[in-house]
């Protein structure tokens, strides 16, 4: 995923085909002046559907399509002709994306390569005045009209599906860590918030089994108030299976950071802390076996810790059994 191309919300205004309206033709032929009605129904008007697609990341290719009008159905015709429907219109998004209304109401979410569901419905097309005869309106001139169409502003919103989501605040290593166990290319470097947009990667394990990681902005402090990078990317972390806090072991007290950690993910979502976590202690080629003794005495003990070093390699290999025993547990 092109970091420079990741585009995760996407704000569309939308209007569905209205329906073809039925037609009030009666059959005339020679020899038979006053024949029956033979008015057809009318088409469809087009829908617009949302189906996904495992090969998108990003909505980007949606951003400047901003507009997304359906076409109408055709009205019906003599001789019980219906009128041809409206064209559909199907827009690719990438699994995970949450359609809402603009006041926040869930209309749909894709999790499924192939998935379709209709976005937002084309009118029923009309009666033809056929349907309306009877024993004693046996030449009916009413057809109903199609219905019309719906327009809408709908917001989409992608939330990443990943298996493993890192969490934890700037230079954390979480970038390198995933660049390091997958083919992902984030931007790497020894300031604040090098990672602006989320990164996914495809981690390999044994017996050609893989799992999917993403790294998340760091978050700092307050994000769930809107500091630092405030709340935008907090969303995708909902989507991840387990959650692998990565705190580096120069932390002047990784206990209380950890803390921090999980108070701004409860503060946005207490139902985060219902997500299994793990704990990844980096950078630990940096310190001696007897500072690690030390350092392991305050981790929290109902979370299953690692110390790691991406750079040295360091438990990268017991790291991924860690993550995959906590995905089939």
């Amino acid at each position: 995923m092109a970091s420079n191309n990741f585009i995760d919300y996407v704000k569309l205004i939308c209007r569905s085909g209205k329906g073809g309206a039925g037609s009030h033709h009666f059959f005339r032929a020679k020899g038979l002046p006053n024949g029956g009605p033979d008015g057809g129904d009318g088409g469809r008007g087009g829908h617009i559907i949302l189906e996904g697609n495992s090969q998108h990341w990003t909505l980007l290719h949606l951003q400047y399509q901003r507009h997304v009008f359906a076409k109408d159905g055709d009205g019906g015709g003599e001789n019980l002709r219906s009128g041809a429907q409206g064209d559909d219109i199907v827009l690719q998004v990438p699994l995970g994306t949450v359609a809402r209304d603009p006041d926040g109401t869930q209309i749909l979410e894709i999790t499924e390569h192939g998935q379709r569901l209709v976005l937002v419905p084309g009118g029923r097309g009309g009666w033809g005045n056929d349907h309306f005869k009877n024993s004693i309106n046996q030449a009916p001139t009413y057809a109903q009209p199609g219905e019309p169409s719906i327009e809408a502003i709908i917001i989409l919103e992608l939330k990443l599906l990943a298996d493993v989501g890192l969490v934890g605040f700037p230079n954390a290593g979480k970038s390198t860590l995933l660049s390091v166990v997958s083919a992902a290319k984030p931007k790497i470097a020894d300031y604040a918030f090098t990672t602006l947009v989320p990164n996914l990667g495809v981690v390999a394990y044994r017996d050609y089994k893989s799992f999917v990681m993403a790294d998340i902005p760091g978050i700092i402090e307050g994000a769930a108030e809107g500091k630092g990078l405030g709340t935008r990317f907090l969303r995708h972390i909902e989507r991840n299976s387990i959650l692998l806090f990565m705190i580096s072991c120069d932390s002047p007290d990784i206990a209380a950071e950890y803390q921090i950690l999980l108070g701004e993910l409860e503060q946005f979502n207490p139902e985060l802390l219902d997500k299994k976590r793990l704990l990844a202690i980096t950078k630990s080629d940096m310190i001696d076996e007897e500072l690690e003794a030390e350092i392991r005495q305050t981790l929290p003990a109902d979370v299953p810790s690692m110390f790691i070093s991406s750079l040295a390699n360091k438990n990268i290999v017991q790291l991924k059994d860690m993550i995959w025993k906590a995905l089939h547990e």
